[in-house]
């Protein structure tokens, strides 16, 4: 396994994935360092076999390896009877890989897949950044953290040891987003029209049943409403069964409705700047990434915490924002009431302004470039003279 390209010599290993959750914010690290002057070939990922980087790495510049490893389960599941092996045969390869040619720095990002450069990592003390950006750090970012050198944060009050705010990773597509230059350009290739109020819906990477259903409950009230658009990224699982709004169908899974609402079905979208700058607001759940590229875009938006996630971090991270007024917090067991939220938002455009002012507030420190340049720092600071 070779870790750079051209032979340059490779910088730093950016790690984790499985998710979007954790992919798109390790492609935003390394598009960080490259915004800092690095060459994109000095700056290798390193994610899972089995997850979206698959599909995502091969569209960047940045070389790339894929290792086979699985998440351990917390109930019992026949699944973590590989956990181990996999780990420990991943693990190795990655220390192969690091003594041919040693990166300056380790940069995880978080999940299971991040795991093997960590150890690996550790047993050749190669310096350590976990890069944490939900409010309650995951299970592998806290395990990381005892072996780095820095935390990057984006929280403040993390607990986290030697944890410095620096802001979340996000891609420099959404960071570069002005929803009002962008607006017109952003709804043209989405397939909006410029005058109607535009819901965009997500639920995630994977999608969200129960959000889903309350949007399709909402649509079915507004089947005639000639003022609305709905733009539902259903998650790749769910798509085919979500039921258009409109009888009316074209190409690429959009309904168009005429006499009534606009309504398009995607499984996964990939031009989520076009999502954020077209959007009068954006109903999504809590993960890290939405939250932080809501207060990053200035979107007004009502969010749902899923109430799976590990020590309800989702709300935690929802509360960043509504502890400020950047964001409505509405729970799953509240969800009937998704369509009321909607149209009261829709009825008010000053609370939409103010959410939206409130939001990008908070996302001034996603702007800074700090978490570059701590990388940076720590890479320098243990380099021999």
């Amino acid at each position: 396994m070779t870790l750079t390209t051209e032979g340059s010599g490779c910088f730093a290993v950016v790690t984790g994935g499985g998710t979007a959750g954790h992919v798109l914010p390790a492609i935003a690290v390394a598009e960080a360092l490259v915004a800092a002057g690095h060459d994109p070939s000095t700056i290798h990922y390193v994610g899972s076999a089995r997850g979206i980087e698959r599909r995502l790495l091969p569209d960047t510049p940045f070389p790339h390896t894929f290792v086979d490893v699985v998440g351990f389960q917390r109930r019992l599941d026949r699944r973590n009877l590989g956990f181990v092996p996999k780990m420990t045969s991943a693990t190795r390869s990655m220390i192969r890989a690091f003594r041919e040619d040693r990166p300056r720095v380790v940069v995880s990002v978080g999940g299971y897949a991040s795991m093997p450069s960590v150890f690996a990592a550790e047993r050749l003390d190669i310096p350590i950044v976990v890069v944490s950006y939900d409010r309650t750090p995951g299970r592998a970012s806290r395990l990381a953290a005892r072996r780095a050198a820095a935390c990057a944060v984006a929280f403040e009050g993390s607990p986290l040891p030697r944890a410095e705010v620096t802001g979340a990773p996000l891609r420099r597509a959404i960071l570069d987003v002005d929803r009002v230059a962008d607006r017109a350009s952003a709804r043209r290739a989405l397939d909006l029209p410029d005058d109607r109020f535009v819901v965009a819906v997500m639920g995630g990477s994977l999608g969200s049943g129960p959000l889903n259903a309350a949007i399709g409950s909402y649509l079915t009230e507004h089947r005639d409403d000639v003022g609305l658009a709905v733009h539902q990224v259903a998650g790749e699982r769910f798509a085919a069964d979500v039921e258009p709004a409109a009888a009316l169908s074209v190409e690429g899974g959009s309904v168009a409705g005429g006499t009534g609402v606009i309504h398009h079905v995607v499984g996964y979208e990939a031009n989520m700047a076009a999502v954020y700058a077209a959007a009068d607001l954006l109903v999504g759940r809590g993960g890290a990434s939405t939250v932080h590229e809501v207060a990053a875009t200035g979107t007004p938006s009502i969010l749902v915490p899923w109430p799976g996630a590990t020590d309800d971090h989702q709300r935690d991270n929802i509360e960043w924002l509504t502890e400020v007024g950047g964001a409505v917090m509405l729970r799953d067991d509240a969800l009937q009431g998704l369509g009321g939220e909607i149209e009261r938002l829709r009825a008010d455009p000053d609370a939409r302004v103010a959410l939206s002012t409130a939001a990008s507030r908070r996302g001034d420190v996603h702007r800074q470039g700090a978490l570059a340049s701590l990388i940076e720092r720590v890479a320098v600071s243990s380099s021999p003279p």
